[in-house]
């Protein structure tokens, strides 16, 4: 079974530029967000009633690459995952009223079957960066932006919560602030940690 290694973080921090600069730097099979093809994405960014549909096709969608990239012999690489999904964006999604206390348990229950399914990444890097980099990397995307910088503190919350009950072998914490946009900068000390 494959290594696999995911990037958490607020929406904008870099986490798929990241995941895209180590592998083009090295042999890793990659999981990306695939946020312009999937079809929920779009419409709950539109209709917030899209948002229960949404959430259950990116845990699907986050569990049949965790299966395919462990199948891989290749170390693979994850931007953002299962766990982002449901303990960042799920949690802000119920806070903010997009999805009602029955949705979010149902949320809850399907992500627990399908982390109980599938065994957790043997390694979690942690993207942090100032809040006026999370903005202005935020207004320089050309996709949507379901969660904004508004939503940063909460789901900084949220990750840290979760982040806190990893043993800490399994995270690794970056702090981006003052790291160049491409990453460049950073990538062949990061491969040598990896």
């Amino acid at each position: 079974m494959a290594k696999l290694i995911t990037f958490v973080g607020v929406s904008g921090v870099g986490k798929t530029t990241l995941a895209k600069a180590l592998a083009a730097s090295g042999d890793f099979a990659t999981g990306f967000e695939q946020h312009d093809t999937r079809p929920f994405q779009h419409l709950c960014d539109k209709d917030k009633r899209y948002t229960l549909h949404n959430q259950v096709d990116y845990f699907l969608l986050r569990a049949e690459q965790e299966r395919i990239l462990r199948a891989d012999p290749l170390p693979a690489l994850l931007d953002g995952g299962l766990d982002v999904d449901f303990h960042g964006f799920a949690r802000l999604f119920h806070t903010r009223g997009y999805l009602g206390d029955a949705e979010y348990d149902l949320c809850k229950r399907l992500y627990e079957q399908l982390r109980a399914a599938l065994p957790m990444p043997e390694l979690v890097i942690y993207l942090t960066a100032s809040d006026e980099v999370v903005r202005q990397r935020l207004a320089n995307r050309d996709r949507v932006n379901i969660a904004t910088a508004k939503d940063a503190g909460l789901l900084k919350e949220y990750f840290e919560e979760w982040l806190n009950t990893l043993p800490r072998k399994k995270l690794l914490r970056l702090d981006v602030s003052n790291v160049d946009a491409s990453y460049s900068d950073i990538i062949l000390d990061l491969l040598t940690r990896l």
